[in-house]
């Protein structure tokens, strides 16, 4: 049976949780909109979570259960690297690291018409969106904002992708900025686009840049703030010495 969530929303954020524990109780939280993220559901006025993890919380109002899984399970409105796997007449279908493909409509771009159709090819890197995610249907993917710009989505080239862990990922984007990349971005010039589905894109003007940030990026995760930046300093050493 799921515990009784006491005290204020705020006193659970950053421990830790088991599937069953009410994080968060509706009625004590009035007029306020939360949004959930993965881990969580609600169950009439209260939130539970539904994996073991660290409950997170960001700014205004979004909550979820951070785990260290390899396995992404896909939410509405997280931004995800996708992997072109086919193409069909009406939709890309897309690998995002999800129990299942998803799909993404040949319309769902700006400005995206019958006669300007985007054409990619198998094993195109592309950065989306979730629109759309319910248990046992293919999840839905967007190139475009809520508000219908491009933005940052699309097509991804050159650079190096790899994959890491979706709790990593998570910490890639937290806020505020990310030690590892915050000292990175104080020493040399990069690119980044991170998935919550645990796939980072990198790219810089050099492959030993590249290498580099990257390298920086896959050994953050058990380290602190201070490590974290102890390690990048070490790192742009080497390739002050390598240059």
């Amino acid at each position: 049976m799921a515990e009784k969530a006491s005290g204020s929303p705020a006193s659970f954020v950053d421990q830790s949780v088991v599937p069953g524990d009410v994080v968060l109780d509706l009625t004590s939280m009035a007029n306020q909109t939360i949004k959930l993220g993965g881990g969580l559901r609600q169950d009439c006025d209260a939130i539970a979570a539904m994996k073991a993890g660290t409950l997170k919380f960001s700014k205004p109002n979004k909550y979820w259960v951070e785990t260290s899984q390899k396995r992404y399970v896909p939410c509405a409105g997280d931004s995800v690297l996708g992997i072109v796997a086919d193409s069909k007449a009406d939709n890309f279908l897309v690998d995002i690291k999800g129990p299942t493909i998803a799909f993404l409509p040949v319309l769902a771009f700006e400005g995206g018409t019958r006669r300007n159709i985007p054409k990619f090819e198998v094993g195109t890197l592309l950065y989306v969106r979730v629109v759309k995610a319910n248990p046992g249907m293919n999840p839905e993917l967007s190139c475009i904002d809520a508000s219908g710009k491009a933005a940052e989505y699309g097509p991804l080239k050159d650079g190096y992708m790899f994959e890491c862990s979706t709790g990593l990922s998570r910490m890639l984007l937290s806020s505020p900025r990310c030690p590892v990349l915050e000292a990175l971005g104080k020493n040399i010039s990069f690119e980044t686009a991170i998935g919550l589905n645990g796939r980072v894109w990198v790219n810089a003007g050099s492959p030993s840049t590249v290498i580099v940030v990257a390298n920086a990026i896959m050994n953050a995760e058990s380290l602190s703030g201070v490590q974290q930046r102890i390690m990048v300093d070490k790192l742009i050493q080497n390739l002050k010495l390598s240059s």
